[in-house]
């Protein structure tokens, strides 16, 4: 007779599963035996829970498939939330399982004991606990298919002596996607086409939602004469060989991708939940596709909302427009996308001095394969990652784009690196976000993951320091004193390189990428290097002045002379 745990990890081999990351706990005893006699299935064991989680989602991301880790109870099941808040929030399955205390120990305030159900509710699309054998493999098969089908977390609890119990039901099961097709009505289709055609200058932004939806949006903005933005989590799908690009708005974007939303009479919004209020047009009609309805509305009023897929609709769109034969719009706006193109490509020509962080991530896209997977941190690598990579058809970026959790990075590298061991993985890692969870450099080493980490070491927390400056504040409680991450990466049995000077630069970064296993090369990188976003309102600006003032007040003039020198190829 099998245990429930057995059962657990069998189904979860009949689906697919190859790995579960986590780490181990005598809660958790049951699982990780099971996964153990399992052939085909791997432990895949991190230094910390979070990483596990993020690892999951990384896994997930890449594939779209269902990804696993687990924690023991309390504590260990604790440490998954961050990594399972990135993976909800940005809609990749995960399923995790989270042990439990002793079941007749429930409410006792024994060891260790929380409410892991309560604890994970607001991260979760599922979560129940297992209290009796008669509810596996049952539970177990919803907690997956509602991860699947909703593309969100699933987390099913057991206590550590309930998993050890025998099945009762000791069936197998398979999960299977389902690929609905959601379009509009034809009333709602018909409107669109209306308002669509009577206005002169429609500007379409592109979101996530565009997966899969490449030749019909570009089909949609050819009929309507629309230059397309994208936003942050659209880049990798719709920025390529796009003859409609013109970049990204946003804080993390940049001049033409605002203007170009900015100076439009319709907005057209595709499959993106797009947050900064501020960076919508004021006067424009706006239109909203998405295949969730209750995001319709949620960021700016409209002037209609469509619940659809973006593929469907947009292709049931295109009959019913007028050909724009007025293409003024997007002229003006693609022309501005070539100068702001241009300014921003001079940006990556290192001159004497200090390491530019545009200049190391120019050189990153240039050597990196045609099918890396990029992964920036958050904070400025996510910044030059998308202004200065060319994500195209066959590469991926990912990260932490919606939760906005430092050190997710590597984490979710060593998940998309398990995936393919032969398929290049990138982390551009910011020094703050590596030094908060340096074991997953022993993890890379323990499974041999041949990840490339290229950490910007800048000894900041400099997207923070941007953001006091931009509020006018003296930049305070930011400076990190770093290690030498090179010999921290050859201690833990890595290659491993720090880079300071720009001509040691480029053989460093093909020395790491060539080597057959995990490298990290950390460079020294421009502190001072503003990342400005396209839109500086009064407010910022003001910020900026008063910055200054009260940094040379503070005694510390040098620092404007700094951050002068270091930018002056922006400001001249």
């Amino acid at each position: 007779m099998a245990t429930i745990a057995e059962t657990v990890v069998h189904n979860l081999a009949a689906n697919g599963i190859q790995r579960i990351w986590g780490v181990p706990g005598d809660s958790l005893n049951a699982v990780t035996e099971a996964i153990r006699q399992e052939k085909g299935m791997e432990w895949m064991l991190t230094r910390h829970e979070e990483e596990a989680a993020f690892a999951a989602a990384g896994e997930a991301a890449l594939t779209g498939e269902l990804a696993v880790c687990a924690g023991s109870c309390g504590p260990g099941n604790m440490h998954l939330i961050n990594g399972l808040y990135d993976a909800h929030r940005s809609r990749v399955p995960v399923l995790a399982i989270a042990s439990h205390i002793p079941t007749d120990e429930i409410g006792s305030q024994y060891f260790q004991e929380t409410r892991p159900t309560e604890l994970f509710r607001d991260c979760t699309v599922f979560c129940e606990m297992v209290l009796s054998p008669e509810q596996m493999p049952r539970l177990l098969e919803i907690a997956m298919r509602t991860a699947i089908e909703k593309r969100g977390v699933a987390v099913l609890v057991m206590a550590g002596d309930a998993a050890l119990e025998d099945a009762v039901d000791e069936r197998v099961f398979t999960v299977r996607r389902t690929d609905p097709v959601t379009v509009p009505s034809p009333s709602e289709l018909q409107e669109a086409a209306a308002t669509l055609n009577s206005c002169g200058n429609v500007t379409i932004l592109a979101g996530a939602g565009v997966e899969g939806a490449r030749d019909e949006v570009l089909a949609l903005a050819d009929a309507l004469g629309a230059p397309i933005v994208h936003a942050l989590r659209g880049k990798e799908f719709i920025e390529y060989d796009n003859a409609f690009d013109v970049g990204m708005t946003g804080l993390l974007g940049f001049a033409s991708g605002y203007r170009a939303m900015e100076d439009c009479d319709a907005l057209l919004m595709l499959g993106t939940d797009f947050p900064y209020q501020q960076f919508y047009p004021k006067h424009a009609k706006i239109l909203q596709v998405d295949i969730r309805g209750e995001q319709l509305g949620r960021r700016v009023p409209l002037t209609q909302g469509l619940v659809g897929g973006v593929r469907e609709t947009a292709s049931a769109l295109v009959p019913l427009l007028e050909r724009k034969s007025n293409r003024t719009h997007l002229e003006k706006s693609l022309d501005h996308y070539r100068r702001t193109r241009r300014q921003l490509d001079d940006l990556e020509k290192q001159g004497p001095g200090t390491i530019h962080p545009q200049h190391l991530t120019h050189l990153i896209d240039e050597l990196a394969e045609d099918d890396a997977v990029f992964l920036p941190d958050v904070g400025t690598p996510v910044i030059w990652a998308c202004r200065h990579l060319h994500i195209g058809a066959r590469r991926r970026l990912i990260g932490s784009f919606w939760h906005g959790t430092m050190a997710a990075a590597t984490p979710l590298g060593l998940g998309a690196q398990a995936v393919d061991r032969n398929r290049q993985v990138v982390v551009l890692a910011g020094d703050g976000g590596l030094a908060m969870m340096l074991g997953e450099l022993l993890t890379a080493v323990q499974h041999k993951l041949p990840i490339k980490i290229v950490v910007f070491d800048n000894a900041a927390l400099s997207f923070v320091e941007v953001e006091m400056k931009a509020a006018g504040l003296v930049n305070f409680g930011t400076g990190l004193e770093n290690p030498d991450f090179g010999a921290v990466a050859q201690a833990v049995g890595m290659h491993g390189e720090s880079v300071s000077r720009p001509e040691d630069l480029e053989d460093a970064l093909r020395r790491a990428f060539a080597y057959d296993g995990p490298a990290l090369v950390s460079v020294a990188v421009e502190r001072q290097e503003l990342s400005i976003p396209p839109k500086i309102d009064a407010k910022q600006a003001t910020g900026f002045a008063v910055y200054a003032l009260r940094t040379v007040l503070a005694g510390n003039g040098r620092e404007l002379i700094d951050l002068a020198k270091a930018n002056a190829r922006q400001l001249l």
